[in-house]
């Protein structure tokens, strides 16, 4: 008995000790599922309806059996009563598109979507609605590495817009066709995403999309893709010898190839234009000719033609062969090769909203980070290519406004605001859980793109921006995470970021320095630095002389195992301040009656909540 009792302990541990290997070879490698949509709809414009047949190719290129299969179904958030309504109703502050909206909606303007018939390779399947949620449960397993064909009949109702998608819009288009079809949720390392949609991001799966689109011939359509029957449709693109004088309907036949969505728009008064971009990109211009559109959308092109070059050159190559800017939506709303933006604007904001939706491809349709778990990587870094890109625009005279030292520094400053507001919550927070909007909206824009500035600090310019372009060529088309993001910094510049990473991202402590005190010691001036929030960061100290010369001492982090880039700049290194110690004092080597200033924080990155405390002698009010 206890023979057979220690050769059954042997085993458990041999088992046991096996189990870093075999986590490691199931899923230490990285993968992704694969997915291919084939899709036509014949659209009932006057009913504002239509009806759909899709087929779906999909792999399973995880390590998991997969029993069961989840679907978006977008449009019935938009019913009095659906998860979205009650969130919008509950919520302190609404989002003022929404409001109580949704729950006065008749049902001619309500959305759905409705399943009627689901097979996988030929095998009728059962499923459930669940809101804006199919539950599939799979009559067979899907094995690993094992493809199977999706083949689903649907209809739909095109709500009345509310938000993103819809139809007639304020501005009045007609359909914005966003999030219109049943999309087969993610699975990834984290299995199943198959979030009901409330208001917040998304997530999904690349592949290749084959989408038909029947609708009445008097519609000009646009869409995040490559229209590949020009000629047969006969107008809105090419001139074409095609007489469809007498049919009723045509038939857009669209491709998009390595995209997780797609997305398209039809109006009946659409002007289209195109310009081919001198990085060969072709771009697609869609909107309503009018007093308030038609001279902004004709200047769109070329400084958007600019703006690409400089994204190109600064975040990495756009690889996409086009991208259609469309009037439409409510707002602004970035898809896969195209935007739904709201066209009566001037000049600047046009540019604005197009520069910030087109910035998107980058850190959402490339990367594409899982937006409910990470909305501040794509919002926040978009934000910040945006600002950059949006202040070289204004310096080459291509729109209005003022040109910066530091186009973030604004975003910045709102940051530290709201972090002393008492609302804040952590970035780790799921996008859908935010407990108001402006907590979402500050952390995931503000916050996300404070938390470049910091890094732009921490790091150095000359590491930071180098890094910030090898993050994008590592992990495109892989679905970062913050850890992925924060694995690039932390081996291009040698510095260890994981306390960074941990304060900023999962916490809501604050960084506040300041100058506690200053005195004389024999011919040397005494500073006594004080960190009065729990958030520990390098410190740069700028001390300015009498004689109008200036000396920089800097304090790195002890945990950062390594110093700032600070490029040709001349600057002290002291010993490391650990973050341990509240209170640090340096010494410098000239007399207190020489000193004129000395500034904590000078360099407007670091997001230091008070500022009044950061200077000796300390700031008055008006003197600055």
């Amino acid at each position: 008995m206890i023979q057979s009792s220690w050769k059954l302990v042997v085993a458990i541990i041999a088992m046991l000790l096996c189990l870093p290997s075999l986590a490691t070879a199931q899923y230490g490698a990285y993968w992704q599922q694969a997915i291919t949509y084939d899709m036509e709809i014949d659209v009932d414009a006057k009913k504002n309806q239509y009806e759909g047949k899709q087929t779906i190719t999909y792999t399973n290129n995880s390590a998991d059996v997969l029993h069961n299969l989840y679907y978006h179904l977008y449009f019935n958030a938009f019913q009095p009563g659906s998860m979205m309504d009650m969130k919008s109703l509950n919520v302190l502050d609404p989002d003022r598109r929404v409001g109580d909206r949704i729950s006065k909606l008749t049902d001619d303007e309500i959305g759905y979507q409705r399943v009627k018939l689901l097979k996988m390779n030929g095998v009728k399947q059962a499923y459930k609605e669940e809101g804006t949620i199919l539950e599939v449960t799979l009559t067979d397993p899907i094995q690993p590495g094992e493809t199977v064909e999706l083949y689903m009949e649907h209809e739909a109702q095109i709500p009345l817009q509310v938000r993103r998608s819809g139809r007639d819009s304020k501005e009045g288009i007609r359909f914005s066709m966003s999030q219109w079809y049943p999309k087969l949720c993610e699975y990834d390392y984290l299995g199943w995403h198959a979030n009901p949609y409330v208001g917040r991001e998304f997530h999904g799966v690349w592949g290749d999309f084959d989408v038909k689109i029947t609708i009445d011939k008097d519609y000009i359509l646009g869409a995040g893709g490559e229209l590949v029957n020009a000629d047969e449709i006969g107008y809105g693109y090419h001139t074409s010898a095609v007489d469809i004088s007498r049919k009723k309907k045509l038939t857009w036949h669209w491709r998009a190839e390595n995209v997780h969505d797609f997305m398209w728009a039809a109006d009946p008064d659409y002007v289209h234009t195109t310009y081919q971009t001198d990085e060969g990109v072709m771009l697609h211009m869609l909107y309503q000719p009018g007093e308030k559109t038609t001279d902004n959308w004709t200047a769109l092109p070329r400084i958007m033609d600019a703006a690409l070059g400089y994204m190109n050159e600064h975040y990495g190559e756009y690889p996409y062969k086009s991208y259609a800017f469309i009037q439409g939506g409510d707002g602004g709303m970035e898809y896969p090769m195209g935007t739904l933006i709201t066209g009566e604007r001037s000049i600047g904001s046009l540019v604005g909203v197009s520069v910030h939706e087109w910035m998107h491809s980058w850190y959402q349709m490339v990367l594409a980070t899982n937006e409910a778990l990470y909305p501040y990587m794509d919002e926040g870094f978009t934000s910040f290519g945006s600002s950059e890109t949006m202040n070289y625009l204004r310096k080459e005279g291509l729109i209005p406004g003022e040109v910066v030292d530091n186009p973030i520094a604004g975003s910045v400053r709102s940051y530290e605001g709201f972090a002393m507001s008492g609302y804040e919550e952590a970035l780790v927070t799921h996008a859908d859980h935010y407990k108001t909007n402006q907590a979402y909206g500050v952390g995931s824009y503000v916050k996300g793109q404070a938390l470049l500035a910091q890094l732009r600090y921490i790091m150095g310019a000359d590491d930071f921006y180098p890094a910030l372009k090898a993050y994008y060529d590592t992990w495109k088309f892989k679905h970062p995470t913050i850890e992925s993001f924060m694995r690039v910094m932390e081996k291009s510049s040698g510095l260890e970021l994981d306390w960074f990473r941990e304060y900023w991202v999962h916490g809501t402590d604050v960084i506040d320095y300041s100058v506690d005190s200053v005195y004389a010691d024999g011919d040397n001036t005494m500073v006594k630095l004080r960190r009065n929030g729990y958030f520990p960061m390098p410190q740069e100290v700028e001390v300015a002389y009498t004689d109008g010369t200036s000396d920089t001492y800097y304090l790195p982090l002890r945990v950062m195992r390594g110093e700032k880039n600070f490029g040709e700049k001349s600057v002290t290194v002291l010993p490391d301040w650990p973050w341990t110690h509240p209170e640090r004092t340096i010494t410098i080597d000239k007399p207190i009656s020489m000193v004129r200033t000395i500034t904590i924080g000078a360099d407007e990155d670091m997001a230091d909540v008070d500022r009044s405390n950061n200077e000796w002698p300390k700031m008055m009010e008006g003197n600055e």
